[in-house]
């Protein structure tokens, strides 16, 4: 059921930024309350500037079950307004970045800190009570357990081994993980701020990297944008392109970390194999485009490389040898029973909590939330060729490493029947004219780790006035927090890995 106070839209198309109704602040606030309750999501929550002073506030709910997408506005004149989170908790982290960004405050929210210690936009703005300027990286309140032989562990932000930083607090009664708190934002770039103005030559070198291991998901998100708004038309070979190393990324990303997962059990055997089979889907991402990354591959009117079909035929069989080596690894997983000891019954997020926190992705899908914007907002070639969602329900380490060996096997076919049968070439990538002023445009892809949001507003110029992007690690920190509530704190790496989140995707 869609709210009559929302503007309904699809993924991936621009519209006019007056059809995106304005409403009152009490309306803005009941369209994101009443959301769960009638199978929507928050997909982004975000405020800019207004001509007119303040901020205004954008939200973007995602209706999975109907296709579509539904958008508001709302503007603010003070510094505060009545927080949405403590009657839906999924607005959490967007209420703190709000806060964080424009200095607003959230009254009443719930647990009102930092999310990436960055000085507000607006002069003088002092939403979280520092007084004294603005904050310092890393320099913020703690949740505390009390209790005689409650003790308190810090880990990071400064990691052993090459690992982005991030800080976990963990509150324990012995081995027993009573509470986890953790806080981020020990990287951040600029990469919002630094594609307003745009797009420029450098906007698809940020898009590339906002999130390393996720090149090539967003930058699909960032051209639809871009393509969307200037009214160009892909053809069917660049989408088929983009679909093949898209799903490319997810094959080396999560045999990777079936790789580290195994490792970090100490079975050795499927880790030796995924660290050296990981490898095998990268380089067949370097056979489309040169970069093992994806990097160069996409770009906004279709894709700066083509496959010839002798390319086509070799991918093929080096899809093959690599899928079966990986299969045999990981059905050594399987069928270990120490490994499963280990894997089953830990780290469990039962499903109420994935969506009370808006989860996505491979996390959700183990948690039995059947959310993938492949299926349920397609774009390019996922309008015509779709790939089966795989669901379960037990919410632990087991479900998210079963999740990804399914999605391997899923995403393996897609590629070979998509290679096998490339549309014809009709040009692999179309002219971009200059954006239109004053549109807004939303795009989701369903990257590896779960759903990329990015959001754009034109100015009257056609330039970006603002852009948003939610990586679907900012859905999810919050889950891993819960998996390790009453876990053993021997069972965080173990737990951590099975979301394997980014924090430079988080931190942007």
């Amino acid at each position: 059921m869609s709210s009559p106070s929302l503007l309904p839209m699809h993924n991936g198309r621009a519209v006019e930024r007056g059809a995106v109704p304005r409403l009152s602040l009490e309306d803005f606030r009941t369209a994101a309350i009443e959301a769960p309750e009638r199978g929507a999501r928050i997909a982004s929550l975000f405020g800019t500037g207004a001509a007119t002073g303040g901020v205004e506030l954008f939200l973007v709910l995602a209706c999975d079950e109907d296709g579509r997408l539904e958008v508001g506005s709302t503007h603010l004149e003070s510094d505060a307004y009545p927080a949405i989170t403590p009657e839906c908790p999924e607005a959490h982290l967007f209420e703190r970045e709000i806060a964080e960004q424009w200095g607003i405050r959230p009254v009443g929210h719930p647990w009102l800190k930092p999310v990436r210690f960055v000085p507000p936009q607006r002069v003088g703005a002092d939403p979280f009570g520092f007084g004294k300027g603005p904050p310092v990286v890393g320099v913020t309140d703690f949740y505390r357990v009390e209790g005689e032989e409650v003790h308190e562990v810090a880990v990071g932000p400064v990691h052993a081994g090459v690992i982005e930083p991030g800080h976990f607090r963990f509150q324990c009664f012995g081995e027993q993980v009573l509470h986890l708190e953790i806080s981020l934002g020990y990287q951040h770039r600029g990469v919002e701020r630094a594609l307003v103005g745009g797009p420029t030559p450098r906007s698809i070198h940020y898009a590339e990297t906002l999130a390393g291991d996720t090149t090539v998901g967003h930058a699909i998100a960032y051209c639809q944008l871009v393509e969307a708004l200037s009214g160009c038309s892909v053809s069917a070979r660049a989408h088929a392109i983009r679909g093949i190393a898209l799903e490319l990324e997810r094959l080396a990303n999560h045999t990777g970390d079936l790789g580290a997962l195994a490792g970090d059990v100490g079975y050795l055997p499927t880790a030796s194999y995924c660290g050296r089979l990981r490898g095998e889907f990268l380089n067949l991402s370097a056979e489309m485009c040169g970069s093992r990354f994806g990097r160069s591959l996409v770009r906004p009117g279709g894709v700066a490389f083509d496959i010839d079909p002798e390319r086509a035929v070799r991918m093929r069989q080096r899809l093959d040898a690599a899928v079966r080596d990986t299969n045999d690894a990981t059905q050594l997983l399987w069928s270990t029973a120490s490994v499963q000891a280990r894997f089953e019954d830990t780290g469990r997020v039962s499903a109420d909590t994935a969506k009370s926190l808006g989860m996505v992705g491979p996390a959700a899908r183990a948690s039995g939330l059947s959310r993938d914007a492949r299926r349920d907002h397609p774009t390019g070639i996922f309008r015509f060729a779709q790939i089966p969602v795989p669901v379960l329900s037990s919410g632990d380490v087991y479900a998210r490493a079963q999740i990804r060996g399914l999605e391997i096997e899923r995403s393996a076919v897609f590629i070979r029947e998509t290679l096998r049968a490339l549309p014809a070439s009709a040009g692999i990538r179309a002219p971009v004219s200059a954006l239109a002023p004053m549109r807004f445009c939303a795009s989701l892809v369903e990257g590896w780790r779960g759903e990329l949001c990015h959001v754009a507003l034109t100015d009257e110029s056609g330039r970006f006035q603002s852009y948003k992007v939610v990586d679907p690690s900012f859905h999810n920190w919050t889950g891993v927090a819960m998996a390790l509530r009453d876990e053993q704190i021997s069972d965080f790496p173990l737990c951590n890995k099975s979301f394997n989140l980014s924090y430079c995707g988080h931190d942007l």
